[in-house]
């Protein structure tokens, strides 16, 4: 068996960083996408992209450092971007701090890191993911979907991901209710202001401010939090806080509605659910989640399979060092 030396993984390792509303993970996999090391960041609060791009730049040093390889001796890295992507830019990110406009997240990366840095939708990157190497590889077609800050979606259709024309996926923004809940893209009715964590916490924001009791702020706080985290949206279900389990019933039910919509216009075989509060809420809120799809689907008979994402919280990172095999290829 030939030895693999430490010049040998340096050549063949490659980048990946997953850019979510809370956190930055940054990874480095080997050839067989075993991860060298990895890293983590909180996303930020404020600022601008050129911010957020920093805390990106650090997480993949930090990340390099832990496998023992240079950044520039990288084969590549890829990110996964909420956003618009175009040609390495992203546009209207409205989940990360002043993203509202273009920024060439792609060239200010590369220029930092000293290596080809290549940009791709964050939901579909992690789709793929889940398609290549996890709980996807059995099928043929797939719908990916991503609860997190926002909720994303991912579609591979005959085997290959389906971008439409840069902006399929998003199903966060299909609407479940006419003239509904205000989004945070605007508009009125999403599945993700009603799913969102960010909508989740607005509302609950609202409901304390009437005068709600939850115990929501006061784990935040305990905890060191700006934000409700998806472990706190946990924690506080454990406690049997009753705004949350209100709150989380409502984004079931969402979430229910919306992907047994797309399933009736697609026919996936199979959904997977990922993101931040779908790791963390894990197999029991998928079952409760196909239930709520249940009514929904046009050929009830025949419901696709809705499995737990496998690759956990560094699905989207591993996702986005496949983009740069894949881009590099």
């Amino acid at each position: 068996m030939a030895t693999v030396t430490r010049a040998t993984r340096t050549r063949v390792a490659r980048g990946g960083i997953d850019l979510g509303g809370t956190k930055i993970e940054a990874i480095v996999v080997d050839s067989r996408n075993n991860v060298l090391g990895s890293a983590r960041r909180p996303t930020p609060t404020t600022g601008a992209p050129a911010d957020v791009a920093k805390q990106m730049i650090e997480a993949m040093r930090e990340a390099c450092k832990a496998a023992g390889i240079d950044p520039g001796s990288l084969k590549g890295v890829g990110v996964g971007s909420p956003g618009v992507v175009d040609n390495g830019s992203v546009s209207n990110a409205r989940n990360l701090p002043g993203w509202e406009g273009k920024f060439a997240l792609g060239g200010t990366l590369t220029k930092a890191l000293r290596t080809q840095v290549f940009v791709g939708n964050d939901v579909q990157v992690a789709t793929d993911a889940e398609f290549r190497l996890g709980a996807g590889k059995p099928y043929r077609s797939l719908l990916g979907v991503f609860w997190g800050t926002g909720v994303g979606g991912g579609l591979i259709l005959t085997g290959k991901p389906w971008l439409g024309r840069g902006g399929a996926g998003e199903i966060g923004h299909m609407v479940v209710k006419i003239d509904g809940a205000r989004c945070t893209c605007g508009r009125r009715g999403c599945m993700e202001a009603y799913a969102g964590r960010a909508s989740m916490e607005a509302r609950a924001r609202r409901r304390v401010d009437k005068g709600a009791h939850t115990d929501l702020f006061h784990l935040m706080a305990e905890r060191g939090r700006t934000r409700l985290t998806s472990a706190i949206w946990a924690h506080a279900l454990e406690r049997g806080d009753k705004l949350a389990e209100e709150i989380i019933d409502e984004a079931v039910q969402a979430l229910g509605a919306g992907i047994a919509s797309a399933v009736n216009l697609l026919d996936v075989e199979a959904v997977v659910i990922g993101g931040g509060l779908g790791v963390r809420f894990g197999e029991p809120y998928v079952k409760r989640i196909a239930s709520a799809m249940q009514p929904h689907l046009f050929h009830d008979s025949r419901p696709p399979d809705v499995l737990i994402a496998s690759l956990g919280d560094l699905g989207g990172a591993i996702g986005a060092a496949l983009l740069a095999k894949a881009t590099r290829s």
